[in-house]
């Protein structure tokens, strides 16, 4: 705090005289307002996260370069975990389209106008905010594609299928998850994908004027996944008429941008991209409601499968996922869907408060030289290969290094690859112990191997133990297996 206080009177010339710390910030950066004597303020920020900040910093000015409404960054740290950047006010769209919300999606007239000036600045920023974009500079990854998907999908597998008890069968599923992020991919993808494009990150200043905020997680993608974001907010309740005038919108603003694509390839492209979101977001309040626990993810999940709900029962049909719609469907089915969030999350604590003897033991390993021996008797357990993710093995300053040494991580990180990687790793194992530690089991086994067993492997290892025995207080047996390091934590 009193870094950022010393950035502002480096760029000031004085103090604050009054420094006022806001809620909603997000899980690594603290937001605060500070205010000269005059009533002008700045909001300051502090990212733990070097590299999203960097991300932010650029995508800041390139927008700006490119005449569109986003913060201007007044003032950065030399160490770049704090900047300064102009204060766009307290009143967000989402702030503004409360009333809507409350009456069950009843909007005013003022507030749809709202949302048809919101819906209709979008393809500006995905289409002139891609001119001349560094995607280099995108945190953590430049582009949206296959394996990303797949995260996501298996992320909704595991977090949410698994979570609500629904039998499928692995392969099968497998099979229709590879066909829809190969047809999700397939899209051209010449566009600044937003992310988070929603009401909460949509700013109105004083003049009514919308401001664009939290972009940093952007990178290239398709036209349509910030748009399925937006209209398929669950909470948001836009009945089929808005939605439909918003699409209508949508489709006539980016005609003044590219050359969009047929209206039919373009509908059902959406579709295709609003299941997508759909499965995305169930994986998302599946983790934070049954195996957090946090209340208003759980309250979440029942507008999320309304949501599903009326579009599987619009009657179109994805060829290649017959399987993946079967699923589907058994989830809407469900009886008092709205009452078994709740339910599970009110079980789950109370078995999971048994006696905690699970002891995960995690290995990093050489492909080369085979995988880990299971000593417990039980066969074996998780592997995951790490080979798909950049190498810092390939370079000579890092050959002699493993992924315990602070350049090797930085390599690591500053990709970003294995950051998205590791996300999918933790969703699953964080089922996977709340499932053990509620049934009772003792053991439990992941192994990373990459081809040496020195830098992405151990990195691996390394993060997911911390990550467990943070998270759940367990013992973890960590074995680096060919650096020759063994821990217990």
């Amino acid at each position: 705090m009193e870094k950022l206080i010393a950035l502002y009177e480096q760029w000031r010339g004085n103090e604050p005289e009054h420094v006022e710390r806001l809620a909603g910030a997000g899980s690594n950066r603290v937001y605060y307002r500070l205010t000269d004597t005059s009533g002008h303020s700045v909001i300051g920020v502090i990212g733990t996260s070097i590299e999203e900040n960097r991300a932010f910093v650029y995508l800041s000015a390139h927008f700006r370069s490119r005449k569109l409404n986003v913060p201007e960054v007044l003032a950065i740290s030399t160490d770049e975990s704090r900047y300064l950047q102009t204060d766009l006010g307290d009143t967000s769209l989402f702030d503004a389209l409360r009333n809507g919300r409350e009456t069950d999606g009843h909007y005013s007239p003022a507030e749809e106008q709202l949302l048809i000036k919101t819906i209709a600045e979008l393809p500006r920023l995905q289409i002139e905010g891609t001119k001349n974009l560094d995607y280099s500079q995108c945190y953590p990854q430049a582009a949206f594609d296959k394996t990303t998907v797949l995260f996501d999908l298996n992320y909704f597998k595991y977090c949410f299928l698994k979570a609500v008890d629904v039998d499928f069968n692995e392969l099968r599923l497998q099979a229709d998850f590879e066909n829809f992020a190969a047809d999700l991919t397939a899209e051209p993808m010449d566009a600044f994908l937003y992310r988070d494009f929603q009401a909460r990150n949509i700013m109105i200043n004083t003049k009514g004027e919308l401001q664009f905020i939290d972009f940093q997680g952007g990178r290239r993608g398709p036209i349509y996944y910030d748009l399925a974001s937006f209209l398929w907010q669950a909470s948001a309740k836009y009945s089929f008429k808005l939605r439909k005038r918003l699409i209508f919108e949508y489709y006539n603003q980016l005609k003044h941008y590219t050359e969009p694509p047929t209206k039919h390839h373009f509908v059902a492209r959406l579709s295709l991209f609003v299941l997508f979101r759909l499965l995305q977001v169930l994986g998302a309040y599946g983790f934070r409601g049954y195996f957090e626990r946090k209340p208003h993810f759980l309250r979440s999940i029942p507008p999320a499968i309304a949501n599903l709900r009326d579009l599987l029962a619009d009657g179109k049909r994805w060829y290649g996922y017959d399987y993946l719609l079967e699923i589907l469907g058994k989830i809407a089915a469900l009886p008092a869907f709205a009452q078994l969030p709740q339910q599970t999350a009110t079980n789950a604590t109370s078995e999971v408060s048994k006696d905690p003897s699970l002891v995960v033991r995690i290995f990093s390993f050489s492909y080369k030289k085979g995988i880990p021996e299971d000593t417990s008797g039980n066969g074996g357990g998780y592997v995951f290969d790490c080979r798909s993710i950049h190498n810092p093995g390939r370079y000579e300053p890092y050959k002699k290094l493993t992924g315990l040494d602070e350049p090797v991580i930085r390599f690591l990180e500053d990709d970003g690859e294995i950051l998205t990687f590791l996300e999918s790793v933790y969703a699953l194992a964080s089922v996977h112990v709340e499932r053990y530690l509620a049934r009772g089991f003792s053991d439990l086994m992941f192994s990373f191997g990459c081809t040496g067993g020195q830098h992405r492997s151990v990195y691996c290892a390394q993060h997911l133990a911390q990550y467990l025995h943070e998270h759940y207080g367990i013992t973890i047996l960590l074995e680096h297996r060919e650096q020759g390091i063994r821990r217990e934590l």
